[in-house]
């Protein structure tokens, strides 16, 4: 089964806990990429960019790599996560510093574009890294530790970004990670280096994967653009789920596909999958809507609506180690089951506030919420892990990473609709708070249905 592939090294064995900090230390070049949103208008005004081409900036980059992300973790079951971890890291540094040198609009976006295969080669493969360097009685240990050090990123990365544009502008956002990248290249010596599995790789079949998920993810982009014919969605949403059938045709005949669709015909690891992604779609609401509402209506200044922001993902930050905790008390399903209702209820109450509402009140919420997703990252990630075989821990922790992506992309498009909806009539808290009951009480809704499906929440098995 090549489970030989994940005994790690004597001295990755002696510092787990080192190890955990290299893997994390790469990972985290990905949240991290949050401080480009920071940037976003000194960006659009040194190349000159209408409003609505800067779009492409987040587009180009989230497309590459959601796109490759459970190809590439392939890539690191066969040929070592270490390997392809490292292939990843000098290929976002080179596309960093590329986006940052970049002298007109076009090779801007290609580089950017390079930067989206480095983050899905370096990214996919940390789950799998994190997990490598721990016994497997504690994986859920790992996962957790590799959980918080994403959400640290998050939380550092708007206000590093702020810091390193009002010093030394919009191009040090991606400078700044070139060394950070050959930093944690350098230290990777120390990973687990396991020897390549001698199993074929699919090619077509990672071709098929690839364009589905491209056509899918760029629906869903232009469906927020008003300029885009609503036609050409709906064919890239027909192309998607044509290729879909024919990878999943293809699958039952291949010794070695990339992911097994099987693994979806079980509603016990179909629904975690599905409610992950819908949990992220609901708490994207917080980061499209909510500074907003901060801003023009609670009136805070742009650094105290950074702060409080910044208080979700510290919810997220102390939910991990929070998860590890609960799971081996309940479960890794109940946990789960756990995040995704706190997600909802710190979500629901946010429909409801107004211009007068305590922001107490509303640090408290988005604290719950970040909570919930804490727990449910690691949980969710745990179950994933513990479904796949050890041979398949790359395509685990991308699938785990994939679902947060589709989730928060699919996001983008929903509410800003369910947004432009409530709005027509009672302009932006209207639409506001229509956005936040139907995202978090859609969500604890779904939550509620998948309770039919009693095994993919109340079994302590994974």
């Amino acid at each position: 089964m090549g489970a030989h592939a994940f005994v790690p090294r004597q001295d990755a064995l002696t510092r787990p806990v080192f190890g955990l900090a290299i893997v994390g230390l790469g990972a985290s070049l990905a949240p991290l990429d949050i401080a480009v949103n920071v940037a976003l208008p000194a960006i659009t005004g040194h190349f000159k960019l209408a409003l609505g081409d800067v779009q492409w900036l987040v587009i180009c980059y989230v497309l590459v790599y959601g796109s490759l992300m459970l190809v590439c973790g392939k890539l690191g079951d066969l040929f070592g996560h270490r390997l392809i971890f490292r292939i990843g890291l000098v290929t976002s540094a080179i596309g960093c510093a590329a986006c940052a040198s970049a002298p007109d609009w076009p090779l801007f976006l290609c580089a950017r574009a390079s930067q989206g295969i480095g983050t899905a080669l370096a990214l996919s493969c940390t789950p799998a890294l994190a997990t490598s360097l721990f016994g497997e009685s504690e994986r859920t240990k790992a996962l957790a530790g590799f959980a918080a050090t994403m959400a640290l990123a998050t939380v550092v990365g708007p206000l590093l970004g702020g810091v390193l544009v009002e010093l030394w502008g919009w191009p040090a956002v991606y400078w700044v990670r070139v060394p950070l990248a050959l930093v944690t290249l350098v230290l990777s010596r120390f990973l687990p280096s396991p020897r390549p599995s001698p199993r074929p790789f699919d090619a077509l079949g990672a071709v098929l994967l690839a364009s589905c998920m491209s056509a899918f993810l760029l629906s869903l982009v232009l469906a927020q653009r008003k300029e885009v014919a609503g036609w050409l969605t709906l064919l890239l949403l027909a192309a998607a789920f044509t290729v879909l059938w024919i990878y999943v045709r293809r699958a039952g005949r291949v010794p070695e596909p990339i992911i097994r669709p099987s693994l979806f015909a079980d509603a016990a690891f179909a629904i975690p999958n599905i409610m992950n992604a819908l949990a992220n779609l609901a708490s994207f609401s917080i980061l499209l809507l909510t500074p907003y509402y901060l801003v023009n209506v609670l009136k805070l200044s742009a650094m105290t609506s950074g702060i409080v922001l910044a208080l979700t993902f510290a919810g997220s930050l102390a939910g991990a180690p929070l998860a590890a905790r609960l799971v081996p008390r309940l479960g890794q399903r109940p946990t789960a089951f756990l995040g995704v209702a706190l997600v909802g209820l710190g979500l629901l109450p946010l429909g409801f506030t107004t211009a007068g509402t305590p922001l107490a009140l509303v640090v408290m919420l988005l604290t719950v919420e970040g909570l919930g997703q804490g727990l449910l990252t690691v949980a969710y990630s745990d179950l994933v892990t513990g479904t796949l075989a050890v041979r398949d821990r790359g395509v685990a922790g991308s699938l785990s990473l994939l679902t947060r992506t589709l989730g928060t992309v699919s996001g983008a498009s929903v509410l800003t609709t369910l947004h432009a909806y409530g709005a027509v009539e009672g302009g932006f808290m209207a639409g506001y708070r229509f956005a936040f009951v139907v995202a978090g009480g859609g969500l604890l809704v779904a939550l509620a249905i998948s309770c039919l499906w009693p095994r993919a929440w109340f079994s302590r098995q994974a």
